[in-house]
């Protein structure tokens, strides 16, 4: 399963086609629109799928590695509040769907099955909610400082 979901990501990610959507609608971005929200997991799985070391890349990229989860958000689960000034990322949503509340938004977004959405940037800070009654099944591409214990990496 986590091989053929890994292809998809891959297949998604090169090929693109009409898999970007859930993107803030154009007439509604702001700066600080949200500027905080739940500051712990809850009703979250998080499972590292795999991990590469990317030292090996130059020493720009000593002590990072580029990873893939896989994260589990029950019904009214919560993703909490970070920031991807430092952490790129790429998510695929794979089952369900789930909503972001994000610092650069006026209203909250909807990421439905199918869907991919990035995330990068200083001034990009937010938090996800699974406000329907499936659990959303989410992958998670992104590079993180290896050496981080900063538990709010979600």
């Amino acid at each position: 399963w986590f091989f053929r979901a890994a292809l998809v990501v891959g297949a998604v990610v090169l090929f693109g086609g009409n898999a970007y959507a859930g993107e803030c609608p154009a007439d509604k971005v702001a700066k600080d629109s949200v500027t905080s929200g739940p500051s712990t997991p809850n009703g979250v799985t998080d499972m590292v799928i795999g991990s590469i070391n990317l030292d090996f890349k130059s020493v720009a990229f000593k002590g990072e590695k580029f990873r893939m989860r896989q994260l589990v958000v029950q019904p009214g689960g919560v993703v909490p509040w970070h920031n991807h000034g430092e952490r790129p990322a790429i998510i695929y949503v794979v089952k369900g769907s789930i909503t972001e509340y994000r610092s650069t938004c006026a209203v909250p977004i909807e990421h439905k099955s199918g869907e991919v959405t990035s995330e990068y940037g200083a001034d990009l800070s937010h938090w996800w909610k699974n406000n329907s009654s499936e659990p959303a099944v989410l992958l998670s591409s992104d590079i993180l400082h290896d050496t981080s214990t900063d538990k709010s990496s979600m």
